[in-house]
């Protein structure tokens, strides 16, 4: 039979003696011997594929403008954040299901997401808009109506909503991730890929030989945080966290920390900026 050292085989009474130690000196100090509580989990769901918002850092952990937005929310509700990096076209289903709390993933408010979530109010300005090829005649969406060849979209954004609406099911091309919407503008093989200012920037800035950005927005959006219905308690919570953190300038920090270059270079062209 195995043996276990008597301290272990101890441990009950010990641990007995101790609480009760506990209670008499709690009682006549006149303090409460309530044990400190364990924060509670905070489960927040976001792609971890959209760099500076949603991103990994160099030893593989979470990181980006969303990742700091849900610290801080985490911080002000006493809640530890844990995030689930999640395809974004599995937000919404992980939302409902229980899975996470919350999603805090770049996502645009939309009146079609929101009749399966709630979302908070808004707390960055975007817009709809176009990458196309560097030689392209393309100046606006308008411009795609009566070219006849493929657009390319991500799977499940407001991007691939627009274009499935406005184009022929035929014309649209539609990819899981942002860099092979990019390369198909790239190899000439899309005329134009439909998405967000801040990206499209971006895959400007990584292509400028072959591309040409057309930056002022077709259509605006507001990203917002998405909250399972019923929840009005945690949506009440989220709104009021983003009201404080705006008015203490925690939104303006993080455009200085991650999108410097891009708040100049928006000036520069007139191009409203976002936080």
């Amino acid at each position: 039979m195995m043996q276990f050292p008597s301290h272990r085989r101890s441990s009950s009474a010990a641990g007995f003696l101790s609480a009760v130690s506990c209670v008499l000196l709690c009682f006549m100090l006149g303090v409460s011997c309530s044990p400190t509580p364990s924060r509670d989990v905070l489960r927040v769901g976001m792609e971890l594929a959209y760099p500076p918002f949603e991103m990994r850092d160099k030893q593989g952990a979470p990181a980006g403008i969303s990742v700091e937005i849900a610290r801080a929310l985490g911080d002000s509700l006493g809640k530890e954040v844990v995030v689930e990096n999640l395809a974004f076209d599995g937000l919404i289903p992980s939302l409902k299901t229980g899975k996470i709390d919350l999603i805090i993933s770049s996502m645009t408010a939309t009146a079609q997401r929101a009749e399966s979530i709630d979302f908070s109010e808004p707390y960055l300005r975007t817009g709809l808009c176009l990458l196309v090829g560097k030689e392209s005649s393309i100046e606006s969406f308008d411009d795609l109506l009566s070219e006849g060849r493929m657009v390319a979209v991500k799977n499940g954004t407001t991007g691939h909503q627009y274009a499935v609406n406005a184009l022929e099911s035929d014309r649209v091309l539609v990819l899981d991730s942002e860099s092979s919407c990019v390369l198909e503008v790239v190899q000439g093989k899309a005329v134009a890929f439909i998405y967000d200012q801040m990206s499209t920037y971006k895959n400007w800035k990584r292509h400028e030989e072959t591309t040409r950005a057309i930056l002022t927005p077709f259509q605006s959006e507001s990203w917002a945080i998405g909250v399972r219905k019923g929840r009005s308690d945690l949506l009440a919570d989220v709104n009021q966290f983003l009201n404080d953190y705006q008015s203490s300038g925690g939104f303006e920090k993080l455009g200085d920390q991650y999108l410097q270059e891009q708040k100049a270079a928006f000036k520069e062209l007139g191009v409203g900026f976002f936080f």
